[in-house]
């Protein structure tokens, strides 16, 4: 479903059964979606979240699903595996002069804590707060 801010909220194909249990309740979904959109909207860099495995080395993983995001030239990309216990963050070539390794730390340093305490939309949306007010401020 595309959210009115533009943003893919979950995919679901049209006549399938959907028989899986949804890893996040509606409001941290809400949550979420309203941290991207408020982090893109006062930097003017797409932010994309991916949540799921990253294959055995989680770096070439998060560099092989980047180019497919939304928007990669001019975006971020948060990646974490949950069941891996890594963060992995990616800036587009467009944006690469303010998305430094410096805000990118910045962003896995908010979210670890509330990751350490088993609350990934929270530790997400901390890492979306803090990299969005780096980067504005820039």
């Amino acid at each position: 479903m595309v959210t009115t801010s533009g943003r893919l909220s979950g995919v679901h194909r049209i006549g399938e059964p959907f028989d899986d249990l949804l890893p996040f309740t509606t409001d941290q979904l809400v949550r979420l979606d309203d941290a991207l959109t408020d982090a893109t909207r006062s930097t003017k860099v797409r932010f994309n979240v991916y949540v799921g495995d990253l294959g055995e080395n989680t770096a070439l993983g998060a560099d092989a699903i980047f180019p497919h995001t939304p928007e990669a030239e001019r975006s971020v990309l948060i990646a974490v595996s949950p069941n891996q216990r890594a963060i992995e963050v990616r800036g587009g070539r467009a944006v690469q002069h303010r998305v430094t390794d410096r805000v990118a730390q910045l962003g896995v340093t908010a979210a670890l804590a509330s990751f350490g305490e088993g609350d990934l939309v929270d530790g997400l949306v901390s890492a979306l707060r803090v990299m969005s007010a780096a980067i504005a401020s820039k």
